[in-house]
């Protein structure tokens, strides 16, 4: 390809905001590289030919000018020269493209890992590499500000959310009513179809899998395989192209996906991967932030060797001003330009440590985020852990966190698998208030889940003892060994009426006890229709209808499954004792009774030794005269008293109704004997009735207060 240097008129320019800017006829390019001893910016034409033009302006180690007659569309990337001494960490390299860090817009791939590479022969001792990148990596796009409205940011209380965790393109990819043009894009999720789908389902946020940019890692590339899931970041602020149903509209197409579901009241969530690169570790390719400055933006030793805290090949260094600029700036662009309403941080825990060490709840990178005046008002959600032991920190983030609880996914395994004793099982029903409250946070700020992307779907969990991965082209190496799952008696599929009667039926009691545990629940697209990954518990690399949402299966207890879900999440919006943005405290309430009593299986309270005994029964009695709920308006919403009981015993048992100073009355009004929830016998219950619970089952009553009872079909 032919490169024609250029004698361009630069003006100046200032150096922030960094990245690609149209502005005074031309555009404003500016990037930061504190070690170079000079930057070449690169505007690539459509012939692929290359004009370089040196940026002579550098101001705080940010390069910078102002090119006259660019436009928006014009390719672009830099060469970096300066030191390349990888004992220190340094890899400037010339000879590689490099992709602007603040790209709005990325175009192409990875398509020669050998020419994207530095070094020759061995990465850390080897001479640099003179092989020229261009044509072979990614570029960078000059992009125009604005785009369609996205419509007002539906600001959901976190106390009434229910989160749906879905995948862009799996989610639609094989969706029949959907055209096919639109299917596993932008578009196909803000279609009509798939927003009539979320809303009769209950839910109130879509949390999507990484939608920034995202690139194969290098040990895929090698392989011949493809990342699915995105967890491999290449651009943070470029909405990943291949999920735009026309080449290059991505930016527009994902405004309108907001648009679509802001209109339906639905709150839009996006995973973000802070923590690593897809670069990979010093053998991986030079495409960005290695070349750029590497020791700035990527964790190294001492020695200067890069450091993985997070199992990916490098860790973006959290105590990097660069990295913690970076970070900030993308999430405002995110939430100001394409409307997104929340977060939830990946290996979050990698962001609490700067320069690898223990971890600090008040970090640089985690303070900037939540001091920020416009990242404070949206949802913060950690996944609080990272590699390492160090990493693991459930409970341990700062106030404005909500964390995803994998506590609470232990425990419930756990206890509906069959292990014995109910005092953890307490905890995580009730709030996880041994994790939450002791640094001024909220219920709500435990994010409860059964499953996620990573790991079985609910069907599996139910379905099979053993992981199953031999699709990753691992040999079934990979993917944790630790699922808590039960197969019921025959792993994977089977046709035995009675294994699949008990399997459905452990499927609501875990489902049905995440909706109705005190906290925020988060489902997994596809396990309310009866989702199979056929075993495979780590389905990363897996792009085919094993990991696509199956919208016509064969399965007939798949519409059942949708029906109860459907039931259980209307259930859980309306009755705001069962989601109370409060820790329950054992204060008296009007009925003269604590907020929250345990009931033993012969209708006595708790005990301090029963909470130590092998119990599978576990009865909760939550009073509704005092729920802390609130409307939209902020008053309090009273509501109906519940009680609950769990059985997770092989044999039916019989329980006994608390007395009369529990409710006058206990309506059933769901139970997981049933396909859909429908309860067994309808008729109100008097105080010390003797109820039977089937083996393994939930049993849900209502107490109603005084006033008239809602209609029957609100539940």
């Amino acid at each position: 390809m032919a490169t024609r240097p250029s004698a361009d008129h630069v003006l100046a320019g200032r150096p922030f905001p960094l990245g690609a800017h149209p502005e005074a006829g031309g555009v404003r390019f500016a990037i930061t590289s504190a070690v170079a001893d000079a930057v070449e910016l690169c505007l690539i034409d459509s012939d692929g030919s290359e004009r370089r033009i040196a940026l002579t302006e550098r101001t705080f180690g940010v390069w910078h000018g102002l090119v006259p007659g660019v436009t928006p569309g014009q390719r672009y990337g830099y060469r970096v020269h300066g030191p390349y001494d990888p004992a220190r960490g340094l890899r400037c390299n010339p000879h590689k493209l490099l992709l602007d860090p603040y790209a709005r817009q990325i175009t192409g791939g990875l398509t020669d890992l050998a020419a994207a590479q530095g070094f020759t022969g061995d990465p850390d001792r080897g001479p640099m590499s003179t092989v020229d990148s261009l044509g072979s990596v990614p570029l960078s796009v000059v992009t125009s500000p604005g785009g369609p409205d996205t419509g007002a940011h539906p600001e959901v209380p976190f106390e009434e959310a229910v989160i749906y965790e879905l995948h862009v393109k799996g989610f639609t990819q094989q969706h029949p009513f959907i055209p096919e043009a639109l299917r596993g894009t932008y578009l196909g999720l803000a279609h009509p179809v798939a927003i009539e789908y979320l809303t009769r389902l209950g839910v109130t946020s879509v949390e999507l899998l990484p939608v920034h940019s995202f690139l194969d890692e290098p040990s895929l590339v090698r392989a011949g395989r493809h990342n699915y899931w995105g967890y491999s970041p290449l651009g943070f602020f470029a909405p990943h192209a291949a999920y735009a149903s026309e080449p290059g509209h991505e930016v527009e197409e994902f405004r309108l996906m907001v648009a679509a579901l802001h209109a339906a009241g639905i709150e839009v969530i996006v995973d973000v991967v802070f923590n690593h690169t897809c670069e990979g570790g010093p053998d991986g390719p030079t495409l960005s932030f290695r070349g750029l400055n590497a020791p700035v933006y990527y964790l190294h030793t001492d020695r200067g060797h890069m450091a993985d805290i997070t199992g990916c090949g490098n860790t973006l260094e959290a105590g990097s001003p660069t990295v913690v600029r970076l970070v900030t700036d993308s999430l405002r662009y995110w939430t100001q330009e394409l409307g997104v309403d929340g977060f939830r941080f990946d290996l979050a825990s990698t962001l609490g440590r700067p320069r690898g060490g223990a971890f600090d709840p008040a970090s640089t990178l985690l303070t900037a985020i939540t001091t920020d005046p416009v990242l404070s008002r949206c949802k913060l959600i950690a996944e609080p852990w990272d590699a390492t032991g160090e990493g693991y920190r459930v409970g341990g983030f700062g106030a404005q966190w909500a964390e995803w609880n994998g506590r609470y996914r232990d425990t419930i395994r756990d206890f509906w698998r069959g292990a014995t004793g109910v005092r953890d099982l307490a905890y995580r029903l009730s709030g996880s208030s041994d994790l939450y409250d002791h640094n001024l946070r909220r219920p709500w700020q435990s994010i409860n889940f059964i499953t996620a992307h990573d790991g079985f779907t609910l069907r599996d969990l139910v379905s099979y003892n053993e992981k199953h991965n031999e699709a990753n082209g691992e040999d079934n190496r990979d993917g944790t060994n630790d699922n808590r799952s039960w197969n019921h008696g025959a792993e994977g599929e089977t046709g035995d009426p009675e294994i699949r009667a008990l399997r459905t039926r452990q499927a609501r009691n875990l489902f049905a006890t995440l909706l109705l545990s005190t906290g925020t629940p988060m489902l997994t697209a596809g396990d309310e229709f009866w989702r199979t990954q056929h075993g495979n518990n780590n389905a990363y690399c897996v792009d085919d209808e094993t990991s696509w949402f199956d919208w016509t299966p064969d399965d007939p207890e798949a519409e059942t499954m949708l029906a109860f879900a459907r039931r259980v999440v209307r259930l859980r919006a309306n009755s705001p004792a069962l989601r109370q943005p409060e820790f329950f405290e054992g204060r008296t309430t009007p009925t003269g009774k604590p907020d929250l009593v345990w009931f033993r299986p012969d209708g006595e309270e708790f005990g301090e030794s029963d909470w130590f005994a092998d119990r599978r029964t576990l009865g909760m009695w939550i009073d509704g005269s005092n729920s802390q709920a609130r409307n939209r308006e902020g008053a309090l919403v009273p509501d109906h008293s519940w009680l609950l009981w769990l059985h997770a015993g092989d044999e039916a048992a019989e329980v006994v109704l608390p007395g009369r100073e529990y409710g006058e009355t206990f309506k059933p009004t769901l139970d997981t004997s049933t396909g859909d929830g429908s309860p067994a016998y309808l008729g109100p219950l008097e105080p010390k009735s003797r109820v039977t619970l089937q083996s393994r089952s939930l049993l849900l009553l209502r107490a109603p207060r005084l006033a008239a009872e809602p209609p029957a079909e609100t539940y």
